[in-house]
């Protein structure tokens, strides 16, 4: 069986050369390419015709003070070597653009005794994500949804005047359009207008519908949703 051939690009010149001792002391993984130079592995790359690819490639995300391993992981990866990330940071919005750019896998530089498992997975073509990577991820598309549901509320609310989001309300309360009209002091003709107006703004079919979507969405004042009008 072949060994796993291993491109290792990182600036950092005491823990690359200490990456490459301690992986060269592993069964099956041989070390071709080691650097911390983007030209070089670049270089590389378009030398790929000549020279094979490795069968995995670990990027530290950050060379010479700036993201620039994202950029090349884009790169290797477009050029059909698996990439695994490696940093000392844990910014959850370098995890997303790792994997976006193509990476499999993503470890931070203090498991670095879980590497020689992570490149054999990435050389039989498995994509196991590291469980501190999983978390950051679920963090972020936890923080993003909280971001979709803020966007979609505050279109809501530019859309509704105040008048048709208490109208809203009461509909969501229970009343009736001649118990609003009543409370309101207006005819039930401009209810019916009201509550036609407000379900085109929101391209829904009915009033309850309208007022739960409102619900949902918080805008109701704390205390009114759900009370059952009187009698």
């Amino acid at each position: 069986m072949q060994d796993i051939k291993i491109w290792i690009v990182e600036d950092d010149e005491d823990w690359r050369r200490g990456l490459v001792s301690y992986l060269g002391e592993e069964p099956g993984l041989q070390v071709t390419l080691a650097s911390g130079e983007p030209d070089r592995v670049r270089g590389a790359l378009r030398d790929a015709q000549r020279d094979p690819l490795p069968d995995v490639v670990l990027m530290d995300i950050m060379l010479h003070g700036v993201p620039e391993g994202i950029a090349l992981a884009e790169e290797t990866a477009a050029a059909g070597a698996r990439v695994i990330m490696l940093t000392s940071m844990e910014e959850k919005d370098l995890i997303l653009g790792s994997f976006q750019a193509g990476a499999i896998d993503y470890q931070l530089k203090t498991d670095f005794e879980g590497l020689p498992a992570a490149i054999r997975a990435a050389a039989r073509r498995e994509a196991p994500i590291s469980p501190a990577a999983a978390e950051r991820m679920r963090e972020e598309f936890r923080r993003l949804k909280a971001l979709e549901r803020e966007f979609e509320t505050k279109k809501l609310q530019d859309l509704i005047t105040p008048a048709e989001l208490q109208l809203l309300e009461m509909v969501d309360r229970g009343y009736s359009q001649s118990q609003i009209a009543d409370r309101q002091f207006i005819s039930i003709r401009t209810v019916k207008n009201h509550i036609n107006h407000i379900l085109r703004k929101l391209g829904v079919p009915g009033s309850k519908e309208a007022a739960r979507r409102a619900r949902e969405m918080g805008l109701f004042r704390p205390g009114d949703g759900g009370r059952e009008p009187p009698e």
